[in-house]
């Protein structure tokens, strides 16, 4: 026989949001919902962890910037540290640089700060089920991310050369294929200014000093090949 809704053990939750204001709100609203019940609030990604390891919590709502430790690093942490806890990411952000460092870092849910309290609910207590806890927007972007039909190739986990982040790696592959700067915002459905920083980091993790230099050195490490036929 199945818990009802009602029997169902409330899940123990930990709030992790630099913003007091947010953060409070949070605690307010699940505090007059059933099915949670908050055991700690955290104002950045130290304490949370912090947090978690005090309390044993079965769920974290992760804000992703966060001073001291940001929360794909808390993420990190919690998931590699504390695996009974799971993190639900909460935060104003759905671009794909937020969205897929926070899964690949063990998030098993991503809402943005306009779900409503039953929709968080909800998602904590799918993933403690097993299930992923994501909003309706964040699924429609993975989906939308898996049905590209060209994917940028990128080295396999741990041969990206000289440091360099994947998504470092997908855009210097992209300016060895010859895109402009809007071409691969499109293509990664990132902003403009996004990938200048990325193009920022990767000169300077490679001593490069100009897209020229860039192309060599993709075609260097293998990264891009010339066309056949």
């Amino acid at each position: 026989m199945t818990e009802t809704e009602g029997e169902r053990k409330p899940a123990r939750v930990v709030v992790a949001d630099d913003q007091t204001v947010v953060r409070e709100g949070i605690v307010m609203l699940l505090g007059l919902l059933p099915g949670v019940e908050v055991v700690g609030a955290a104002g950045d990604g130290e304490e949370a962890v912090r947090l978690v390891g005090e309390l044993a919590p079965d769920v974290v709502l992760m804000d992703l910037r966060m001073p001291r430790c940001d929360g794909v690093e808390a993420t990190r942490r919690i998931r590699a540290q504390y695996p009974g806890t799971q993190v639900v990411v909460l935060t104003t952000y759905a671009d794909d640089d937020s969205l897929f460092p926070a899964l690949r870092a063990g998030a098993r849910g991503y809402l943005t700060k306009d779900a409503g309290g039953d929709e968080i609910v909800r998602a904590v207590h799918s993933v403690l089920s097993g299930d992923a806890g994501l909003s309706p927007s964040v699924q429609r972007r993975l989906l939308e991310r898996l049905s590209q039909a060209d994917p940028v190739p990128v080295p396999a986990a741990g041969e990206a050369p000289d440091g360099l982040t994947t998504r470092e790696t997908e855009v210097l592959v992209l300016i060895g294929e010859g895109l402009t700067n809007q071409e691969i915002a499109r293509r990664l459905h990132v902003s403009t200014a996004t990938v200048k920083t990325h193009i920022n980091n990767l000169f300077a993790k490679t001593g490069l000093k100009d897209r020229a230099q860039a192309v060599r050195y993709a075609y260097s490490k293998g990264l891009v090949r010339p066309p056949t036929g």
